[in-house]
C-alpha cells in the first residue's frame, strides 16, 4: 500500500480550523474555515484533514469556552453511553454531584434546555461540518491519489458521525414515554450540499434513509482509501471503514452483512495493519493502559498536552488514579452485577478493585499499596494515566483514547455470525476470542439466540466499560436495565432504577434551540424522558409504565 505523507501529523493546525459561531447557521455552529478557504489552497485541504482528528479531543468544542466539563469532544459520547448503559457509578456517594454525566444514568434533568442535551448533538454536527468541508472541495472524479484520500477520510468521519446521531437520537419504542409520533425517525441531513435555507427547515431522516446514507458514504470512502495506508491511526483507514460498515449493518440488524464486514475489517486490521487483541499485560500496565495507543488500536484520538485542560479531558474523567480531575473526587465504579459476571480468570477483572484488595489480587498501580487499599469497592483502574503520572494532568492527561478496537469487530462478527449462521457457529467464534484473549477457562453454551446475544452483549459492556461502545447494541436488543438489586453498589436512590427493555433516556431529545431555528423539528423532538422513571425501584420489579 502507498502510504499519505504529512496529513495526519500537524495537529497544532487545529486551532486554525477550530469551529465557532452561532447555532443558526446551516450548522449548529459555522466554521472559521469555509469552504472557499479550503478549496483555494492545498495546505489549507491538508490542515483541515488534521483539524478534523484533533479536533475529536478538544476540549469546550462546543462552547469555546469553560461553560461545562462535560463538553470534551469526542470522549464525551464514550462516556455518556457508558452512563446511559448503567455501567458506571461514582464510588463516593457524599461526592455524586461531581459526577456531570450522571444524568443520562439516572434519566434526570436531561431536557432540551440542558447542556446534556446540546453537547451530544452539536459535538457530532460540528464533526460533520468539518468533514463537510472537505468534501465539499474534493471532485473525486478529478480529484488526484492525495485529495480523494483525503476525502475518504472526511467521508469515514461524517459516516461514523451520523452513525452515532442515529444511536442517540433515533427512538425505540418503550413503556416510558411515547414515541409514536417520531417513530422511525433519525436526525436532518446537513450536508456539504445543503443551503442555508434548506436548514431552516430540514425534516428528521427516516431510518432505512439514513442508513442508505451512512453506507453511501462508506462505500465512497473504501474506494478513495483502497489504495492508501495512513500514517496514523489519528485518521479512518480501510479496515475502520468496514468495521464501520460492520457497525452500520448490526445496528440495522443485517447480520450477515455485519458478519461479513467484520471479518473483513479484521483480515484487514491483522494482515495489513499487523493488529493483534490486547495482551493482558498491555491490558493492565500502570503506566499506559488505555492511555497509550497499541496495535489493536485501529482508530484513536490524542490529547495534546499543550491544548487542553485538567477537568476537561478523559483521564481526568475516567481513571481514578488521576489526581487532577473529577475521577478523583467520583472516584467511577463498575456496575457490581457486571464485575461479578466476569470468571476470576478473566484479565479484565483486573480493570476493577476488589472489595478485598491485595487479599484479591496484586493490582498494579501508580498510585501507592493505602491509596489501593482506600479505594472504593469496584473502582475502576482500566484507565491510566499516562507515564504513570497522576499529579500533572498535561503528562498523564496527554492520553490516547481509542475509537475502534480490533477487540470489538471480534465481538460483532461473533453475534451477526450466530444470528445469520446460527448459534453453534457464533458460540465457537466467542468462545475463541474469550479463550484466546481473555479468560483461558471461558467455555459458553447456548442454544437460544437471545441468550446468545445478551452473552455478547454483556462482554461488550465489560470489555468497552467506559468506551461505550457496547450502547448500540443495547439500544438494539433492549436488554432490560437492573440497576436496583440486592448488593448493588448503586450509590443513591437515583440510581436504583429497574427498567423494563430500556431506560427512556437511551433516545436523547434534541436541544431547544436547533428546534426553535428549524420549523420542521416543531412537534418533531423526542419525548422528555425526564423523570419518566424516578429511583428507587423496589427491588425485583420494573419501574411503573406511563
Amino acid at each position: 500500500m502507498k502510504k499519505i505523507n504529512k496529513v495526519y501529523s500537524a495537529l497544532a493546525l487545529t486551532a486554525a480550523f477550530a469551529l465557532t459561531g452561532c447555532i443558526d447557521e446551516t450548522f449548529p455552529e459555522s466554521s472559521t474555515a469555509t469552504a472557499e478557504m479550503i478549496s483555494e489552497s492545498p495546505s489549507a485541504l491538508e490542515g483541515s484533514v488534521n483539524g478534523i482528528a484533533s479536533q475529536m479531543a478538544q476540549g469546550y468544542l462546543v462552547y469555546g469556552e469553560q461553560v461545562t466539563e462535560i463538553d470534551m469532544a469526542l470522549p464525551a459520547t464514550m462516556i455518556i453511553q457508558t452512563e446511559l448503559l448503567g455501567d458506571m457509578y461514582p464510588g463516593i456517594p457524599d461526592n455524586v454531584g461531581y459526577d456531570w454525566y450522571r444524568r443520562y444514568n439516572t434519566v434526570q434533568n436531561i431536557d432540551e434546555t440542558t447542556d446534556f442535551s446540546y453537547i451530544p448533538w452539536f459535538t457530532l454536527f460540528k464533526f460533520v461540518k468539518s468533514a463537510n468541508d472537505v468534501i465539499s472541495v474534493v471532485d473525486l472524479e478529478t480529484a488526484g491519489p492525495v485529495q480523494k484520500a483525503y476525502a475518504g477520510l472526511a467521508y469515514a468521519c461524517r459516516a461514523y458521525e451520523y452513525y452515532l446521531l442515529t444511536v442517540f437520537y433515533e427512538p425505540v419504542e418503550n413503556i416510558y414515554t411515547d414515541v409514536s409520533a417520531v417513530k422511525g425517525l433519525t436526525v436532518p441531513f446537513v450536508l456539504d450540499t445543503t443551503p442555508a435555507e434548506q436548514a431552516k427547515n430540514n425534516p428528521r431522516v427516516p431510518h432505512d434513509e439514513m442508513i442508505a446514507f451512512i453506507l453511501s458514504d462508506l462505500d465512497k470512502a473504501e474506494q478513495c482509501l483502497a489504495d492508501y495506508e495512513p500514517e496514523s491511526r489519528l485518521v479512518p483507514s480501510l479496515a475502520v471503514v468496514y468495521g464501520l460498515k460492520a457497525k452500520v449493518y448490526l445496528l440495522d440488524g443485517k447480520y450477515a452483512e455485519a458478519a461479513t464486514y467484520a471479518a473483513k475489517a479484521i483480515e484487514e486490521a491483522t494482515t495489513n495493519m499487523e493488529a493483534k487483541p490486547m495482551t493482558a499485560s498491555e491490558l493492565q500496565d500502570e503506566k499506559s493502559a488505555f492511555s497509550k495507543a497499541v496495535s489493536s488500536w485501529l482508530w484513536y484520538v490524542h490529547y495534546d498536552a499543550e491544548n487542553m485542560g485538567n477537568l476537561c479531558n478523559y483521564v481526568g474523567w475516567m481513571s481514578c488514579e488521576a489526581d487532577w480531575g473529577y475521577a478523583s473526587l467520583t472516584q467511577p465504579c463498575i456496575d457490581k452485577s457486571l464485575y461479578d459476571h466476569m470468571s476470576e480468570s478473566d484479565y479484565r477483572k483486573a480493570w476493577f478493585l476488589n472489595p478485598k484488595k491485595y487479599e484479591y489480587y496484586n493490582y498494579k498501580s501508580c498510585r501507592d499499596k493505602s491509596w489501593v487499599e482506600s479505594a472504593p469497592d469496584y473502582a475502576a483502574i482500566k484507565f491510566r494515566c499516562l507515564n504513570g503520572d497522576y499529579e500533572t494532568y498535561s503528562i498523564g492527561g496527554a492520553s490516547d483514547v481509542p475509537v475502534m478496537r480490533l477487540e470489538e469487530l471480534y465481538l460483532i462478527q461473533a453475534e451477526a455470525v450466530g444470528a445469520s449462521q446460527g448459534v453453534d457457529a457464533g458460540v465457537t467464534l466467542l468462545n475463541n476470542f474469550m479463550k484466546s484473549y481473555r479468560d483461558p477457562s471461558y467455555n459458553y453454551t447456548a442454544t437460544d439466540l437471545r441468550a446468545f446475544q445478551l452473552e455478547v452483549l454483556t462482554q461488550m459492556r465489560i470489555e468497552s466499560w467506559g468506551e461505550g461502545w457496547a450502547f448500540p447494541s443495547a439500544k438494539r436488543l433492549q436488554p432490560d436495565v437492573i440497576q436496583n438489586y440486592e448488593g448493588t453498589n448503586a450509590p443513591t436512590d437515583d440510581f436504583k432504577i429497574n427498567c423494563k427493555g430500556i431506560k427512556p433516556s437511551w433516545t436523547l431529545v434534541i436541544p431547544q434551540t436547533e428546534v426553535q431555528s428549524n420549523t420542521a423539528l416543531q412537534g418533531k423532538n423526542n419525548p422528555n424522558p425526564t423523570q419518566a422513571v424516578v429511583g428507587p425501584t423496589p427491588i425485583g420489579t420494573f419501574a411503573p409504565a406511563k
